[in-house]
């Protein structure tokens, strides 16, 4: 009984993730449809990687190649949803990057990277959907515990998350005549292929053992882990959550 609870807990519903391809966009994008969701519209830089996603999640999904960060790409994504005739209701504005640079060796071209992709992309793949989006919808956003955390050399990604922190309250406040949901999920140390930008070989596995040492649950969180969250804040289940921030860490930003 629980599962097929489970199977038509998206029914009727419609969705767009950016950064589709890989790591913690695909998987929310495998639940989703496992969880009945009628039809989710999948964004990633990479052809052959988006394509690759599609296929393994295998139907109710379209994926459209594109960067988040392009504005020019973010109009096709919608035109592409409005074609298929129905409000939208879940935006999962997931797509972002983070490389690592010491304070004093950031130029411009590295700011300039990171705030695009996780400040200004965030922030018009979800606006450019407001219109096409149902009164009593739900966005999601994709911050980090390095929202409230100073990880050394990301002071810039750092900055750009806070910034996504700061968007969710305002938007509830922007949307609230419309009853839109806005929340943010806080992944803590995930290992996805993001953890390959900033380190390779045997200093990424130095990386991750010494991520590992440092939450309190012993181990990296596993995508599919923010998968059921994100899942948990667009759902009916969280229709009392708004304004919020979920933080799913292994209690490591929280001790």
């Amino acid at each position: 009984m629980a599962d097929a609870v489970m199977s038509h807990k998206f029914a009727g519903k419609i969705g767009v993730i950016t950064g589709g391809s890989t790591g913690m966009g695909l998987a929310t994008e495998k639940r989703f449809v496992e969880e009945g969701m009628d039809h989710v519209f999948i964004t990633g830089r990479r052809r052959d990687s988006l394509e690759i996603a599609a296929n393994k999640i295998g139907k109710n999904v379209t994926a459209v190649q594109g960067d988040a960060a392009n504005l020019s790409d973010l109009d096709r994504l919608y035109e592409t949803v409005k074609k298929h005739r129905r409000p939208l209701d879940i935006i999962f504005a997931n797509a972002g990057l983070a490389k690592l640079a010491s304070f004093g060796a950031v130029d411009e071209e590295f700011f300039d990277l990171h705030f695009d992709a996780n400040v200004k992309g965030l922030f018009f793949s979800v606006q450019k959907g407001l219109s096409m989006m149902k009164d009593g919808g739900t966005i999601i956003l994709n911050g980090s515990i390095a929202d409230i955390k100073g990880f050394p050399a990301m002071s810039v990604y750092n900055a750009t998350k806070a910034a996504v922190r700061s968007f969710a309250r305002t938007w509830t406040n922007d949307l609230r005549g419309r009853r839109i949901r806005v929340n943010v999920i806080n992944p803590g140390h995930i290992d996805t292929p993001i953890m390959e930008s900033l380190q390779q070989g045997e200093a990424l596995m130095r990386m991750k053992k010494e991520m590992e040492n440092n939450v309190p649950l012993g181990r990296l969180g596993d995508p599919d882990e923010i998968a059921k969250a994100v899942s948990f804040l667009a759902s009916d289940e969280a229709s009392y959550v708004s304004g919020a921030e979920l933080y799913v860490d292994g209690g490591v930003a929280q001790i």
